[in-house]
């Protein structure tokens, strides 16, 4: 099997993290995402590392997996939270350790930044398999509760 390779995403990785995004939310929540907006937002964030920043999984020349970096300050910790989401990995690359490794590699780059005080993401309460795999990496199920609000946006 072809070595793994874990590496930031550039504006030329657009597509084919849209189009995961777009898998994702139709495997996972049954919702249909709009082409255009997903483009447009994996770009925004490319071009804006105040964003946050994508990391992928690459088995030669083809994207295995990818997760998306977002950030939280915390006055209570004087710090940022890393925050885990937008995570695919292909059906024919799962259970094959690629999300592992993206998750290893932001391990990483969190304790050389040296001002990111914890790594959060959340998850499907019915995704079990996935809550699995976050524990078997040291993750912990918070104590909090996720509430939200969706608002709509002037132009998407």
């Amino acid at each position: 099997m072809t070595e793994l390779v874990i590496r930031r995403a550039t504006p030329s990785d657009v597509e084919v993290i849209a189009a995961n995004n777009r898998a994702m939310a139709l495997e996972t929540e049954g919702k249909v995402l709009d082409t255009s907006v997903t483009l447009r937002g994996a770009a925004a964030l490319i071009a804006d590392e105040g964003k946050g920043f994508y990391l992928l999984a690459e088995r030669g020349a083809e994207v295995a997996g990818q997760l998306m970096i977002t950030y939280e300050w915390s006055d209570w910790r004087n710090g940022i939270f890393w925050w885990i989401q937008s995570v695919y990995v292909s059906p024919a690359s799962r259970r094959s350790g690629v999300y592992r490794a993206l998750y290893r590699r932001l391990h990483e780059m969190a304790a050389e930044a040296g001002n990111v005080c914890g790594i959060r993401l959340y998850v499907e309460t019915s995704n079990t398999r996935a809550q699995a795999t976050y524990v078997a990496l040291g993750m912990q199920r918070s104590h909090y509760e996720l509430y939200e609000l969706d608002l709509p946006l002037r132009s998407s």
